[in-house]
């Protein structure tokens, strides 16, 4: 689903397309000297603005898989570690190596990994991806931590595969590559969103900038009370802070 803010950008590069078919239909007399502002290189930014947006869309979409990935590879962990607690009490190992065992299980199951609301700005989402991304890094060092500590105990020698210290390190290498994933995705999606902010709300030459100079010179052209301006003027364009 696309957050209200990525409907407002999209609402942005469409409203431009609007504003350029408007100034086309004033055939000749829509003549700006400006260079920025002339049809030919509004068409050009328009056509930049849609494949900003399309890489943004798919950046966000490789992101949202990586993380559904990782929620897949990482959501056996916890019930996993309750099941070696266990077999580590069965394996006739002394009360120390239990309760070694067991700080490092309260650890995992103490972690907690919020879901990102639709409704979080993308300041607020980049926030949480950072926090996000913390809890699943310290999920699995507490996880390798225990791995480590079975390791070095002779008596651990599970039947179950998936209980073994190699089906456990199994676990840990798609643990690290779904995070790995979910850094690499989340990077592309970050420089995306950059590039998208940057072309359309750019102080200098961003596109809503760019639809503000072309109603200033459909009004200087036409008048105040023209109906070639009432036409311009109804298309609106929201301003962002890009910083």
């Amino acid at each position: 689903m696309s957050s209200r803010s990525e409907i407002g950008h999209n609402q942005n590069v469409a409203n431009f397309e609007d504003l350029i078919s408007r100034c086309s239909g004033f055939g000749a007399n829509y003549n700006p000297n400006f260079n920025a502002i002339k049809l030919g290189n509004l068409n050009t930014l328009r056509a930049n603005a849609l494949n900003t947006l399309s890489a943004t869309s798919a950046a966000k979409m490789a992101y949202e898989s990586a993380v559904n990935d990782r929620e897949i590879v990482f959501k056996p962990l916890k019930k996993l570690a309750t099941r070696i607690m266990n077999a580590l009490k069965a394996s006739g190992v002394s009360e120390l190596v239990i309760k070694d065992a067991r700080s490092i299980n309260y650890k995992i199951q103490g972690v907690r990994v919020k879901a990102i609301s639709e409704n979080e700005t993308e300041a607020e989402k980049a926030k949480h991806i950072s926090v996000s991304r913390q809890s699943f890094d310290s999920m699995m060092e507490h996880y390798s931590r225990l791995i480590d500590l079975l390791g070095s105990i002779p008596d651990y020698q599970p039947n179950e595969a998936e209980l073994s210290v190699t089906g456990l390190n199994t676990l840990l290498s798609n643990m690290k590559a779904s995070n790995t994933a979910v850094i690499n995705t989340t990077t592309t999606m970050l420089n995306a969103i950059i590039e998208r902010n940057l072309l359309l709300y750019n102080k200098e030459n961003g596109l809503v900038l760019i639809a503000n100079e072309v109603k200033f010179y459909v009004k200087s052209v036409f008048g105040t009370t023209s109906q070639e301006y009432k036409e311009v003027r109804t298309i609106k364009f929201t301003r962002r802070k890009i910083n």
